[in-house]
């Protein structure tokens, strides 16, 4: 009932520019953090930047400074800028909201504090 649609990623030269973007689809009345994690092989999944409703972000210290999240409460959309991207930034990325309201098809509200996740996309940083 709630999706999540990441685009954006794609092969990119060190140092280069990417940016993310992810839109939530659903009845979706109410979202309070939206996110962005990363998984490289071998890694475990990581967070990279996160944004609460209020506009409050939350960065990992190997982005701080070449990562740039936002968010468009109206139209359910969360973005990633990343520059000055560097090898090891190479992973699959994943959206996420942590806690949300929605109708279900029956025109039932649900809150929730899950997490809801995206299929992932592929960011590579290679020369």
């Amino acid at each position: 009932q709630v999706q999540l649609k990441e685009s954006g990623g794609g092969l990119v030269q060190p140092g280069g520019s990417l940016r993310l973007s992810c839109v939530a689809s659903g009845r979706i009345f109410n979202i309070d953090t939206m996110g962005w994690y990363r998984q490289a092989p071998g890694k475990e999944r990581e967070l990279v930047a996160s944004v609460t409703r209020n506009g409050d972000t939350n960065y990992a210290n190997s982005v701080k400074g070449r990562f740039t999240i936002s968010r468009d409460n109206a139209n359910k959309m969360v973005s990633l800028q990343m520059n000055s991207l560097r090898t090891e930034d190479t992973a699959v990325y994943y959206c996420t909201i942590k806690g949300m309201g929605y109708y279900t098809e029956h025109d039932v509200p649900v809150v929730t504090g899950e997490s809801t996740w995206g299929q992932g996309t592929q960011v590579t940083v290679s020369s």
